[in-house]
């Protein structure tokens, strides 16, 4: 029902964003490891949470829609009580993280699984879902702040706002193939509202807007060369990204969304850790 390796779309940025704050606090090492270790627990409860209630929320749906309807609920191999359990669980389990980081990540707890579990509801009435869905991982990076600083710097913003605008690109492209579904099922997409056509250059769109971003997030900050070098990866993966899907060809969504988009996380770190440690 759950991949936990699904977390490494948000967790490398989520570690940037704690990475930038410890630079800035000029690289204090007392209790580094030991809150990076609490930021990874907490960024895989609450995927966990987000996961599993988007399952439950949608068996009825997935049921219906022949590529997810060999889902674990849909298919009856877990029972609604299990799932229900098992988010129960994870959202203690990042209560407890929360708490382990700072008094402000304990309040703000609620919220963030408020987030990460709202968009699920949202392919139901708005085709900005995606965008949905992307701020609910856009919000890690700003959330590593505040879990090591306990307070918010408005230049890691930036690095949300790229997280948000990427997340929601490539999202619209694995949602083209549920285009014919959505139409049927009166369900809210991108593509269902635009077309598959119309949907891919929405997705260009995104990801230029994520490039634009990093690169301000580089200025804010003082990065290096290394950094804008990272830059030109990422870029160089969403060009492959999108040469890999066609509107009259979807027949590697799954390469485009799964391995360049786990490419993108962690070769972005890859750079931009080198470069926060070299700056």
């Amino acid at each position: 029902m759950i991949k936990f390796e699904h977390s490494v779309f948000a967790l490398p940025f989520a570690l940037t964003g704690a990475l930038l704050a410890w630079r800035e606090a000029g690289f204090p090492r007392q209790l580094l490891w030991i809150k990076l270790a609490w930021i990874v627990l907490a960024m895989i409860a609450a995927r966990s949470v987000a996961m599993a209630f988007n399952r439950v929320l949608d068996a009825d749906i997935d049921s219906r829609n022949p590529r997810t309807k060999a889902r674990h609920l849909p298919a009856g191999l877990l029972s609604r009580r299990f799932a229900w359990g098992f988010i129960v669980f994870w959202a203690a389990v990042f209560f407890l993280a929360a708490g382990g980081l700072n008094s402000m990540c304990l309040r703000l707890a609620p919220l963030a699984l408020g987030i990460v579990m709202f968009y699920s509801f949202t392919k139901r009435f708005t085709s900005l879902a995606h965008l949905v869905l992307g701020f609910s991982l856009g919000i890690a990076p700003a959330a590593a702040w505040i879990a090591m600083q306990g307070s918010l710097d408005p230049r890691i913003l930036w690095l949300t706002a790229a997280v948000t605008l990427w997340t929601a690109g490539f999202d619209i492209i694995y949602a083209c193939q549920d285009y014919a579904f959505d139409v049927q099922s009166g369900l809210y997409s991108i593509p269902r509202r635009f077309g598959i056509a119309g949907a891919l250059w929405f997705a260009r769109v995104l990801h230029l807007g994520m490039l634009a971003c990093l690169v301000a997030l580089i200025r804010s900050f003082g990065l290096g060369p290394t950094a804008g070098a990272g830059i030109v990866a990422v870029a160089g993966l969403l060009a492959w990204e999108h040469r890999l899907v066609r509107a009259d060809d979807l027949s590697r969504i799954d390469a485009a969304f799964f391995t360049v988009n786990g490419y993108v996380s962690v070769i972005f770190f890859v750079f931009w850790a080198t470069d926060i440690f070299l700056t």
